[in-house]
């Protein structure tokens, strides 16, 4: 039986993180679980149809009647502190995204994102669509491009919202860009879910040590 000869890799690559891109990695995780702990909070935990009559409750047993407009214009400061905390991260994640594209040009060759897709599609090509470790490692790096996609787009659309009723064009679309802006808040979220699933199955089968290199940057 005849041995597969390796394939042969081109361009040089290398799997350590850079301390950079390490804390781009958790700080985007940070913000971005802070956005979707704010539309937790604004959509389920605290939301406004189920907390208002609780307001009124807890008001009357204090001997405090409020009518149902003054317990809805309460329930709006909250809403209102809410959506200040979500803008607040948005503008940080928007300068996240910058620093990536920046920082993607000064990486070392090897630990550029390109480079490592690159790689991957070289690999691919070489060893064919049966190599299961082959294809995997495709469909991670084309999952982590169709991410970055999704965060551009999600925070594009962000900071239009922002603006949005300062601009007359920008409010005739409004709408439309709302719709898109939450609709790629849930594929973030899909992707968040499979990331983290990826992640736990790699390092409870062949690819431990995952998380380990995106903290100390691997060896």
């Amino acid at each position: 039986m005849q041995t597969q000869p390796a394939p042969v890799i081109n361009q040089p690559i290398s799997n350590k993180n850079s301390l950079a891109l390490r804390l781009w990695h958790w700080s985007s995780a940070a913000v971005i679980s802070g956005l979707l702990t704010t539309i937790l909070f604004l959509f389920v935990i605290l939301k406004m149809k189920t907390v208002g009559p609780q307001f009124q409750e807890v008001l009357q047993k204090e001997g405090v009647t409020m009518s149902k407009e003054q317990v809805r214009g309460l329930t709006r400061i909250v809403s209102h502190r809410i959506w200040d905390w979500h803008i607040y991260l948005g503008v940080a994640l928007s300068f996240l995204l910058v620093f990536r594209i920046v920082l993607e040009f000064f990486q070392p060759a090897g630990q550029r994102f390109g480079a490592k897709l690159g790689v991957a599609r070289q690999y691919f090509r070489q060893v064919g669509a049966d190599m299961q470790d082959a294809r995997h490692s495709l469909v991670v790096k084309y999952s982590y491009a169709a991410f970055y996609l999704m965060l551009t787009v999600m925070v594009l659309t962000g900071l239009v919202l922002i603006y949005a009723d300062d601009v007359e064009l920008l409010h005739k679309l409004e709408h439309t860009i709302k719709e898109v802006h939450n609709f790629t808040m849930y594929l973030v979220i899909a992707f968040v879910v499979a990331h983290i699933a990826g992640v736990v199955w790699s390092e409870l089968t062949k690819g431990k040590g995952i998380v380990s290199d995106m903290i100390n940057g691997g060896k």
